[in-house]
């Protein structure tokens, strides 16, 4: 099984689930990130509104960061699912 190919996720109806809740979970860290560095930005604009401003980037930061584990526990999560599929498979045979 290769990690993050999009085939792993059409196995079975679990899998097709389990793909489509860390896609919604990535969506919407992703819609976090860019709404705090537009609105941090837009604090940038008056002087009074720096420190929170720098504290919206600092959230769309950790967002963006939470991207890739968010990915990577997805294809873990998979992988875990796969191997005791198979494992069953060969038990039954």
């Amino acid at each position: 099984m290769k990690l993050f190919h999009h085939a792993n996720g059409e196995t079975t109806r679990e899998t097709r689930h389990l793909w489509a809740c860390y896609e919604v979970a990535y969506t919407a860290v992703d819609f976090t990130a860019a709404a705090t560095f537009l609105i941090g930005s837009i604090m940038f604009y008056w002087s009074s509104l720096n420190t929170p401003a720098v504290t919206l980037f600092v959230i769309g930061s950790l967002c963006f960061a939470l991207k890739p584990t968010i990915r990577l526990v997805r294809e873990l999560h998979l992988m875990r699912k796969r191997d005791y599929a198979d494992l069953a498979k060969r038990e039954e045979s």
